[in-house]
């Protein structure tokens, strides 16, 4: 990969299996199909907000991995894939079927023996990181495999060797594996991050911090040394911490088609922002602004514009006529 990147991203993206919405799976004769993983939502985010942004990882070289590359770059992402053989190696998949209460919002997974789950950091083009401004990662990536642990902190290693932010998302999934184990695999890679992203409940039920998010920001970056600490609180919006300065950032009304992605959303909009320059305050709200929109929009990505994003911001709504 030549010339400066913006953004190295690194984790799994699966494609998203959802039938009609009102329909179930056990009913359905219809599936919508699209890619879906944490890591690439921030890269695709990111990139349609104005930055150059890589995403690694391995698929399989069949229609389904193709597919999935094929739909990143499409909204401006390049990708670093390592490419496995597809007799011995697939895509994982999750289905997701949409319900209003009392019944819920329903996921179920199949990504075990996923191609990623066997990535090396010597099959990836970590070059580009020599290069990156930033470097993200989510909790869910060290969960998959010891392999994916190890690569995933050794990526982080040659990132902070490179002189590159590294960012951390902690993005915790109960189905992948338990609190204490996940706890015991973050702390351990704690020590190669400079900027955490923490949703205020897995902060309280995985890494035991029963206090407020103001707290919680100052113990974890005091205990871990944090360049900053970014807590989201959901409807309560978010609070940053950076260089003992607290900043507190309110969500923006929006009325919810897909929540799924939104936290990604978010992420992406604050990376975009320091990317471009702004500071911490300008970062959480544009960070707002475009998790607000992605609840507006179907599957995990943030299909969003610049534009959107700064009529959000200026408070302008309604009929774009």
């Amino acid at each position: 990969m030549v010339g400066v990147t913006d953004l190295v991203t690194f984790g799994e993206t699966m494609l998203r299996l959802s039938p009609p919405r009102g329909e179930r799976l056990e009913r359905t004769r219809d599936l919508d199909v699209q890619a879906g993983g944490a890591e690439s939502n921030v890269a695709v985010g990111a990139a349609r907000l104005g930055a150059d942004a890589v995403w690694f990882s391995k698929l399989p070289d069949s229609p389904l991995g193709r597919r999935i590359v094929s739909e990143l770059r499409s909204h401006g992402v390049r990708t670093g894939v390592a490419w496995a053989e597809p007799g011995s190696s697939r895509v994982g998949t999750y289905y997701l079927e949409h319900g209003g209460e009392p019944r819920g919002t329903n996921v179920i997974y199949d990504r075990a023996d996923a191609a990623v789950t066997t990535v090396e950091p010597s099959e990836l083009p970590t070059g580009a990181l020599e290069s990156a401004a930033y470097f993200h990662t989510t909790g869910i990536t060290p969960a998959l495999s010891e392999t994916t642990r190890e690569t995933t902190r050794a990526l982080l290693r040659a990132a902070g060797e490179a002189g590159v932010t590294r960012t951390f998302d902690l993005n915790y999934r109960a189905k992948l594996w338990d609190p204490s184990t996940a706890r015991e695999t973050y702390e351990a890679l704690f020590a190669d991050v400079d900027v955490l992203f923490v949703p205020q409940r897995d902060a309280r039920e995985v890494l035991d911090r029963e206090s407020d998010a103001v707290e919680i920001a100052h113990g974890l970056a005091s205990e871990h040394g944090f360049e900053s600490v970014i807590v989201t609180r959901g409807t309560g919006g978010a609070v940053a911490l950076r260089d003992g300065s607290v900043h507190e950032q309110g969500v923006f009304e929006a009325e919810t088609f897909d929540a799924i992605g939104t936290g990604d959303a978010f992420v992406a909009g604050y990376l975009a922002e320091r990317i471009d320059g702004g500071d911490v305050p300008a970062a959480l709200e544009r960070a707002a602004a475009t998790a607000a929109l992605k609840r507006t929009v179907g599957g995990d990505i943030a299909v969003v514009t610049p534009d959107e994003v700064d009529r959000v911001l200026g408070g302008e709504a309604g009929i774009d006529r």
